[in-house]
C-alpha cells in the first residue's frame, strides 16, 4: 500500500507540473516521462501497479495535455495512435519487469533454499548426537516455514502415518532407500497452504529429516550391540573370576573332607567356615546381578544415624583384634536423622570398616563420623592405611577388580565395593573415595537426610 500511494503521488505531481506549464511543454517529451513513471511503479509495486498508471496517465494526457485541454478527445488520428502506442508500450514493459522481477524473487528464493540445504546438511551431520541432528532439522524447518511447531518421530508399524482431519497440521511420511523412517509433523495456528516451490523444497528437507530419523535408529542399534557386547564380555570376564574365586574354597573343603576321612578327626568348624564363605559369594553375586537388574529391593525409612553407625560397629568389633574402632559425632548438630533403608545401610558401612580393618596396624584406629551437609547425611569410615593410588581410586568400585597389591579379600571375590556404591545409589545417595591428609583413605556414604520434626513426628 506505500509502494501504491508513492507512485500515485508522483503521478500526480508529474501531472500537476506538465498541466501548470502545458503551454510551452514540449508534446513530445511529456509521454516519456509518464513512461518512466510507469516503468518505476512497475518496477517497485508490479504489474497492476503499473497497469494503474498506464491507464492513469493515458486519461491524463489525453484530458489535461493534449489540445483541447479539459476534455476527453480523440479528433486527431495521430494524437490517438500516439496515445495507445504509449498505452500498449507502457503495458508491455509493465509485463516485462514484473516477470523481471518474479525471476529475480525466484532466483532468490532457490538460492536461500540451497543455502538452508546445505546449512541443515552441515549441522544434522556434524552433530554429535543422533538427538541433536534431529532438533537441528526440526529447527529449521520450522524457521523456514514459520511453523509453530515441527516434530519427527520414528515410524511406528503399529500406529502408522495416519494424518489428522485438521488444516492446520501437515503429516507427511518419510522414507529412506524405499522404507519408511518416520514422520513429519508440522503444526501451526493458522491453516497451512503451501505453493509449489514450498512443496519442492519441503520434499528435500523431508529427505534430511529421514537421515536425521535413519541416524538415530542407527545410533541406537549400535548402542544395543555394543551393550550386547560389553555384557558378553563381562559374562566371560565374571565367570573367568567367579571360577578363580569358587575353586579356592572348594577345593579346600574336598581336602577338609578327605583328611577326616582318612585321619578321622573332625574337621568341621574349619569345613563351616569354607562353606559360610562359599555362601557368602554366591550371595554377593546374586546381589549384585538383581541390583544391575534393578530387582533389589531396598525400603528407605525414617532412621537414626547414630543407630546404624552403632550396629556396624558392633557387627565388627569380632575383626577389630587388637584395632580401635570409633566414631564421632556433630555436636553442633541437632539429633542426625536420614531415610535410608537400616538393613541395607549396615551391610554398606560394615564392609567399609572391614576394609578399612583389613589396611589397618593392629595398633591402628578406624575412625567413623557423622554430620549433615545440607539435605543430605554424611558417614565417612577413615583409616591410615597405604591408601590408593589416584588412577585407581574409581576403579575399586568395580565388581571384581582389585588394586595392584592389595590383600585378597577373601569371601567377597572384589565385590563389597561394588555392591556398596549400588546401595548407596538405590537409596538416592553416594559412595566416594578421598585421600586422607594425614595419610590413608577416607570413603564417604551420603544419604537422604531428615528433620528432626518430622523425625519426632514419625516417632509419636
Amino acid at each position: 500500500m506505500q509502494r501504491w500511494l508513492l507512485w500515485v503521488g508522483i503521478l500526480v505531481l508529474v501531472s500537476v507540473a506538465f498541466a501548470w506549464t502545458r503551454e510551452v511543454n514540449e508534446e513530445t517529451y511529456i509521454p516519456v516521462t509518464f513512461l518512466l513513471v510507469v516503468l518505476g511503479g512497475s518496477a517497485s509495486g508490479g504489474r497492476k501497479l503499473g497497469f494503474v498508471l498506464a491507464c492513469a496517465s493515458f486519461l491524463i494526457i489525453d484530458y489535461f495535455l493534449q489540445v483541447p485541454y479539459d476534455e476527453l478527445s480523440f479528433g486527431k488520428t495521430g494524437d490517438f495512435v500516439s496515445l495507445a502506442a504509449f498505452l500498449v508500450t507502457a503495458g508491455v514493459a509493465s509485463e516485462l519487469l514484473d516477470r523481471a522481477r518474479r525471476d529475480r524473487d525466484e532466483a532468490v528464493r532457490r538460492a536461500d533454499e540451497v543455502t538452508a540445504l546445505s546449512r541443515l546438511g552441515s549441522e544434522s551431520l556434524s552433530a554429535a548426537r543422533a538427538a541433536d541432528a534431529i532438533a537441528a532439522v526440526e529447527a529449521m524447518i520450522c524457521a523456514e516455514f514459520g511453523a509453530d511447531e515441527c516434530t519427527l518421530t520414528p515410524y511406528d508399524p503399529e500406529t502408522g502415518t495416519g494424518a489428522p482431519a485438521d488444516p492446520r497440521i501437515l503429516v507427511r511420511p518419510l522414507f529412506v532407500h524405499n522404507r519408511q523412517a518416520g514422520t513429519l509433523m508440522l503444526r501451526q495456528s493458522a491453516q497451512i497452504a503451501l505453493r509449489p516451490g514450498q512443496q519442492t523444497f519441503l520434499d528435500a528437507l523431508s529427505y534430511y529429516a529421514a537421515l536425521a530419523l535413519e541416524r538415530a535408529r542407527l545410533a541406537t542399534e549400535a548402542e544395543k550391540i555394543a551393550a550386547l557386547r560389553e555384557a558378553d564380555r563381562m559374562k566371560d570376564f565374571v565367570l573367568a573370576s567367579v571360577s578363580h574365586d569358587l575353586r579356592t574354597p572348594l577345593t579346600t573343603i574336598k581336602a577338609l573332607a578327605q583328611e577326616e576321612l582318612r585321619t578321622g578327626t573332625s574337621r568341621a568348624s574349619e569345613i563351616e567356615e569354607e562353606v559360610d564363605r562359599l555362601t557368602r559369594m554366591v550371595a554377593d553375586l546374586l546381589d549384585l546381578s538383581r541390583l544391575r537388574a534393578g530387582t533389589f529391593t531396598v525400603r528407605p525409612e525414617l532412621n537414626a544415624a547414630e543407630d546404624v553407625v552403632g550396629a556396624a560397629i558392633r557387627q565388627c568389633s569380632g575383626l577389630a583384634d587388637g584395632r580401635r574402632i570409633t566414631a564421632s559425632l556433630d555436636e553442633s548438630a541437632p539429633a542426625l536423622y536420614g531415610t535410608f533403608d537400616f538393613v541395607q545401610t549396615l551391610r554398606v558401612l560394615a564392609n567399609l570398616i572391614e576394609n578399612a580393618l583389613r589396611y589397618t596396624t593392629p595398633t591402628g584406629e578406624v575412625e567413623l563420623s557423622i554430620s549433615r551437609d545440607g539435605s543430605q547425611l554424611v558417614m565417612t569410615v577413615s583409616d591410615r592405611g597405604p591408601g590408593i593410588r589416584t588412577p585407581e581410586q574409581e576403579r575399586v568400585f568395580a565388581a571384581f577388580y582389585r588394586p595392584e597389591g592389595a590383600i585378597a579379600d577373601r569371601g567377597r571375590a572384589g565385590l563389597g565395593l561394588a555392591i556398596a556404591r549400588t546401595l548407596a545409589e538405590a537409596q538416592h545417595g553416594s559412595l566416594t573415595y578421598h585421600d586422607r591428609s594425614e595419610g590413608g583413605s577416607v570413603f564417604e556414604l551420603r544419604l537422604p537426610a531428615a528433620d528432626v520434626d518430622e523425625a519426632v513426628t514419625g516417632d509419636s
